[in-house]
């Protein structure tokens, strides 16, 4: 969309900084580096709560600074300050040369460019007038009280963000990524006999507001957040055993994501603290199973035209027909490690290093009609959609917690759980996939990932699939 600032605009001719000085700078700073960057950022963010028949909550809010790195062998210099000026540089810089004092450095080569861009550079939190939102809440509110009766409390929410950042390496190399980033959520709570069940429903993505104010979009989160909590009204306690369990398409990739994806970033590789280190060329997982991190994919939420290290993204085949192929890697790893940065170096917000992070990591589609794997398991669990989770890197142990459940009784779905939690162990389970369904599908886009203290927005995706046994955790029997 024309006019729409640049991000040269927004920190040269809007911040005041002068783009030779600044590179002078970074310059100075990555003497004898083996690598290192300059990364400004510019966040603008708002959030809008409402709950119970009125606004609860609103806020906005403006963040900007740098942050600068410099890095020699395995060392790391990192500096940052929420003052974009010439003066709080000088100072990182004289702060980040200590790693590189009596270290003898060759810069490492800059990334090569695409020029292919992945969402619009448009600011959601300017395209749409704060009564107008406001507005939008008050709909959905008033839409799903009268949906049913049972509704007892409604809660909706709408977020959006918008980040400008540029990435400065020495010898005059800059890169730019404008990033949208909006959310929408709807939560309800049911009465029946006295007996209170919630279910909610979220969707987002790198795009403005325009498609979540649309009725057929908020709307449809309405009817998943009561379907959900009526379905919950009719949950039994869920029975404990190792049991098969078909893990539903779409958001229960989060299970993927966390119990296998974590492992396979570089970081954890290069120190051997992965479940999956010095496996590479092996088989890890079942014939068919195949997993791809995706950073390319348009208007995603785990997606970036570039990583935060200005290297683009792309996509990195991890497991192809069950042999680990591939890592995760930014580009302090990937050099360590002998190999190239894959696009996955990623960071919270200027205050923050990159490390190696996910962006949308799926797991692609098999062979099998999904009806047809459910038809096949006589006794088991069918999880639709996951809450939170847990996992050990080392030794690759999960645990996580279903949103929605059911009990799979000769070949059909069943009664629905209520409590059921998964535990396993994520090499393992690879192991223990014996049927991938043809219905690969993408999470409604409301994925955040935190790993040391840093949240990112990320994606993830598969399709059903058969896992021959794993235990659930419920009520003993």
């Amino acid at each position: 969309m024309t006019g729409l600032p640049t991000t040269d605009e927004i920190f040269y001719n809007n911040a005041g900084l002068e783009r030779t000085r600044v590179e002078r700078i970074v310059n100075d700073a990555s003497v004898n580096a083996d690598d290192g960057e300059l990364f400004l950022e510019y966040r603008q963010s708002e959030s809008l709560s409402y709950d119970d028949g009125q606004l609860k909550g609103a806020s906005y809010d403006t963040l900007h600074g740098f942050g600068l790195r410099t890095v020699a062998g395995e060392a790391t210099g990192y500096a940052h300050a929420s003052e974009l000026s010439e003066d709080a540089m000088h100072r990182a810089a004289d702060t980040v040369r200590a790693v590189t004092a009596g270290h003898s450095g060759a810069a490492a080569e800059a990334p090569k460019g695409t020029n292919q861009g992945l969402y619009v550079a448009d600011n959601p939190l300017t395209d749409m007038a704060f009564e107008a939102k406001v507005k939008l809440l008050q709909n959905i509110d008033a839409y799903a009280r009268g949906k049913d009766d049972r509704v007892r409390q409604v809660s909706a929410s709408i977020s959006g963000e918008w980040q400008a950042v540029q990435i400065v390496r020495a010898g005059g190399y800059r890169v730019g990524d404008i990033r949208p980033l909006v959310r929408l959520n709807v939560s309800v709570v049911l009465e029946h006999d006295g007996r209170m069940e919630s279910g909610g429903h979220g969707t987002g993505g790198r795009a403005s507001y325009d498609a979540y104010i649309d009725p057929d979009c908020w709307q449809n989160a309405v009817h998943e957040a009561i379907r959900q909590a009526s379905v919950n009204l009719e949950a039994i306690p869920a029975p404990a055993g190792a049991v098969p369990v078909v893990l539903g398409a779409g958001w229960p990739g989060i299970l993927l994501h966390e119990a296998i994806g974590h492992g396979l970033e570089g970081d954890f590789n290069r120190k051997k603290t992965s479940a999956f280190s010095g496996l590479m060329g092996q088989r890890i997982a079942s014939p068919g199973v195949t997993v791809v991190d995706d950073g390319t994919m348009p208007d995603r939420r785990g997606s970036l035209t570039v990583d935060d290290e200005g290297t683009p993204s792309q996509r990195t085949v991890l497991i192809e027909d069950g042999v680990l192929t591939g890592y995760l890697h930014d580009r302090l790893n990937g050099r360590l490690m002998g190999a190239a940065s894959t696009g996955n170096g990623r960071r919270q917000s200027y205050a923050h290093a990159p490390i190696p992070r996910m962006t949308n990591t799926i797991m692609l589609n098999g062979d099998h009609d999904p009806d047809d794997i459910l038809s096949g398991v006589d006794k088991g669990v069918y999880a639709v959609t996951f809450g939170g989770g847990q996992v050990d890197i080392t030794s690759g142990k999960f645990v996580f917690s279903c949103t929605e459940a059911y009990e799979i009784d000769g070949g059909k779905i069943g009664r629905p759980l209520k409590g059921a939690t998964l535990i396993g162990n994520g090499p393992d389970v690879l192991t223990r996939v014996s049927k991938i369904g043809n219905d690969m599908a993408l999470d409604p886009g409301v994925g955040t990932c935190g790993k040391d203290g840093q949240g990112v927005p990320v994606g993830v995706g598969q399709p059903t699939m058969l896992i021959d046994e794993l235990t659930v955790g419920g009520t003993a029997v």
